[in-house]
């Protein structure tokens, strides 16, 4: 695409979008304060971008990557001062990771994006911490990210958040009022998860609202005690916790055993390609996952207009990736320009708590306590590799029913 073309895309974007970013903030007032800055300014933010650039974890950085980049080629400007992206690559590697973080803080940036992978983050943590400079992680869901760390924030769904938003599904769509759970031995991660969802199904249902709990050895292969006993409960629902190599293996040794009637239901590491590959012939209709975002259901006038823009600059659909890290960099520039250039680290971060409701790519985000955000979740199906929306579970209230889409082929 040619230059003329980009731009005359890149304004049709912004004079289509008419959101409201945080409490009474009107789009119109975000584009005075953050677009049409005079290009001769030389003030700058600079703003940390902590990615894996190379190694294994490339591509997963990359896609965080281009959701920022898109967000900063729209919006260049935070307040009256122009933003510099500054980069440092983690290299995939957990060594590579801290002296990243080490050369990045020599710069004195602003703000930092990222990491994708939650060890890179947490390892980024306490390098934030000690220079109190507020950062957004993008795709990371361990709740350990933002635990104690009160300059750490993130724009994805913690594991645990998910948990619940599936066990209210359970409740508010299929009218259920009981489920199972599987979930691998001694893996503290997966028991917290259980945990959240099967905390909301006891709250809403009462003590038996989990009829079925069982625990399973991970990468055995063999499950056939555990959905035995789900065929024993009668529960039409079961939350499966753990690996995307054991819910595979769970799902193709339960169609094996001719399990039928029963809806498994999972966290977003379902809506990645490669699960969806190897787990597409076990399912037809009978699982339901949530998503970090779906380019299928338009959350907000944001995300319609997010989607367009990638789409124009990079010829693709985006991945979730992408829509998490443009809502990270524009919830970014909205708090220094609500806090001032000249604001402290803390003040930085006191002004990113404080936004509310603002409608991104993704969802609409509130930030809870922690710095997790409270936002809608879309819950989806699978049929072969063909992924449907099934409804959107708002931060608070009841689900609202999503409009009707066209599957999306997820090859």
């Amino acid at each position: 695409m040619n230059k003329a073309k980009r731009i005359i895309a890149c304004i049709l974007v912004v004079a289509m979008a008419s959101v409201s970013l945080a409490g009474c903030t009107t789009f119109n007032n975000f584009k005075k304060a953050f677009l049409n800055k005079n290009p001769e300014n030389d003030a700058q933010i600079r703003i940390g971008v902590y990615e894996p650039m190379t190694g294994t974890d490339k591509e997963a950085g990359e896609a965080e990557i281009k959701g920022i980049e898109l967000a900063h080629k729209l919006y260049p400007y935070a307040g009256d001062e122009r933003v510099e992206l500054i980069y440092a690559d983690n290299k995939s590697d957990i060594d590579a990771a801290e002296t990243a973080m080490e050369d990045l803080m020599k710069k004195t940036p602003t703000a930092v994006l990222g990491s994708y992978g939650n060890i890179y983050s947490l390892i980024a943590g306490k390098h934030i911490k000690e220079a109190k400079i507020p950062a957004i992680a993008i795709t990371n869901t361990n709740p350990l990210v933002t635990k104690n760390n009160p300059y750490y924030l993130r724009v994805s769904l913690v594991d645990t958040y998910q948990a619940t938003a599936m066990a209210r599904y359970v409740i508010e769509n299929l009218k259920q009022t009981q489920a199972g759970i599987l979930l691998p031995a001694n893996d503290d991660q997966a028991l917290a998860v259980a945990s959240s969802f099967e905390n909301y199904m006891v709250s809403k249902a009462g003590g038996n609202a989990v009829a079925v709990y069982k625990e399973y050895e991970a990468g055995s292969g063999d499950f056939e005690k555990q959905l035995e006993a789900v065929r024993a409960s009668g529960v039409k629902s079961v939350y499966l916790c753990g690996d995307k190599e054991d819910v595979v293996s769970i799902l193709k040794q339960a169609e094996e055993m001719n399990l039928t009637g029963v809806t498994f239901l999972g966290d977003s590491t379902w809506a990645e390609k490669e699960f969806i590959k190897a787990a597409s012939k076990y399912v037809n209709g009978n699982v339901a996952f949530t998503t970090l975002y779906t380019d299928t259901t338009h959350v907000t006038k944001m995300s319609e207009e997010f989607l367009k823009a990638y789409k124009e600059e990079y010829g693709e659909e985006p991945e979730a990736a992408a829509a998490l890290g443009f809502d990270a960099y524009l919830l970014m520039i909205h708090a220094i320009g609500n806090a001032g250039a000249d604001s402290t680290g803390e003040q930085l971060r006191d002004a990113i708590m404080a936004i509310e409701n603002f409608e991104g790519a993704s969802g609409i985000i509130s930030f809870d306590n922690n710095g997790d955000p409270e936002k809608s979740v879309v819950i989806n199906t699978l049929n072969g590799k063909n992924i449907s929306t099934l409804c959107i579970i708002a931060p608070a209230g009841t689900p609202v029913p999503a409009a009707p889409v066209q599957a999306a082929d997820a090859k």
